[in-house]
């Protein structure tokens, strides 16, 4: 099991989710987020809009996906 904070996988708060893979940890990320948007959470809202901005050049999205994940997979298990 690994864990990343919200902030580290784009978001705004240091909320932590833990999964056994970085897919697993990316949808636990996507649900907060979806509840932050539902909140309107000033700080949610703001970082989606930066990740909205970078889903519109591909390769700029694919590459911050894979060092997301290259980071999930350097941490400790705990």
């Amino acid at each position: 099991m690994k864990t990343m904070s919200c902030k580290q996988l784009g978001g705004a708060c240091d909320e932590t989710f833990s999964a056994e893979t970085f897919e697993e940890i990316a949808e636990l990320s996507k649900q907060h987020g979806m509840d932050m948007f539902q909140q309107q959470d000033a700080a949610h809202l703001q970082a989606m809009q930066k990740m909205q901005h970078l889903m519109q050049d591909p390769e700029a999205m694919a590459s911050w996906f894979e060092q997301r994940k290259q980071e999930f997979e350097a941490l400790p298990e705990s």
